[in-house]
């Protein structure tokens, strides 16, 4: 059976996202809901089909960290529930509204996270180290941006925790320790609301990232992150331009 050509476009998606997550450690839901938006589909369905896909990588992601000790067990449990409700109530919130409604709000978040990853290759931000505060309205809102937008747990949550002087590691690996369960939740809420479709896109995503796993481990000790942050923030900047100026009315 010959597979159809938009099928290879979903792979290489996912190839892409995989890619770029593995050498900066964030924007796979930012990169891989950008591209697929761009594709014309529509954002309930980015976002569902990118949190499946994303299931795996962030269960793995999530084991590992805890294996090498890279989990702040109290800023993990301040994340936790605040994540999860915002999670759940960013993807009940997506799926009853109609997409072309929320489709230039989506576009033009995904537009500003953009702009936010090219600002971080610009300059470097000065850390503080004054106690962490506001850690569960952190959770929540990240949480349900990323559920809503398909992407941003990741470049919300830890940037902001890393510019309050956190160390790097702790942080890195209870954020993506914490996003497994912010993501697993957003898929089973797209799951009991749009039902078992898309699939095919979501193995799709699976795939890709799976082939390009291996090829992100090996870049990330080798291309200077500073470079590779501008280039996709300048991507995600230009396809969610692409996306929202012909639903502005612009040419």
């Amino acid at each position: 059976m010959t597979l159809p050509l938009e099928f290879w476009h979903f792979v290489a998606i996912g190839f892409a996202a995989q890619l770029v997550d593995g050498a900066l450690g964030m924007a796979y839901g930012v990169t891989a809901s950008t591209l697929l938006l761009g594709m014309g589909v529509t954002p309930a369905v980015t976002s569902a089909t990118v949190h499946a896909a994303e299931c795996f990588t962030t269960g793995a992601s999530a084991a590992s960290h805890h294996a090498f000790g890279n989990i702040d067990k109290k800023l993990f449990r301040r994340l936790l529930l605040p994540g999860i409700l915002g999670a759940a109530l960013g993807a009940w919130v997506l799926t009853r509204i109609e997409g072309d409604v929320i489709k230039p709000w989506v576009a033009g978040y995904l537009l500003l996270m953009g702009v936010v990853i090219l600002a971080k290759a610009i300059r470097r931000a000065r850390p503080r180290t004054d106690e962490i505060k506001h850690t569960a309205p952190l959770g929540f809102f990240g949480a349900f941006i990323d559920a809503i937008g398909g992407g941003g747990w990741g470049p919300f949550v830890a940037s902001n925790l890393l510019a309050r002087g956190n160390s790097l590691h702790l942080t890195v690996g209870t954020v993506n320790a914490v996003e497994f369960f912010v993501t697993l939740t957003a898929s089973l809420m797209f799951l009991v609301s749009l039902g078992l479709g898309h699939w095919d896109i979501v193995l799709a995503l699976a795939l890709g990232g799976v082939l390009a796993a291996p090829l992100g481990a090996w870049l990330v000790k080798r291309v200077p992150k500073r470079p590779l942050l501008f280039l996709v923030g300048l991507l995600v900047i230009v396809l969610s331009l692409r996306t929202l100026l012909p639903l502005l009315g612009v040419a």
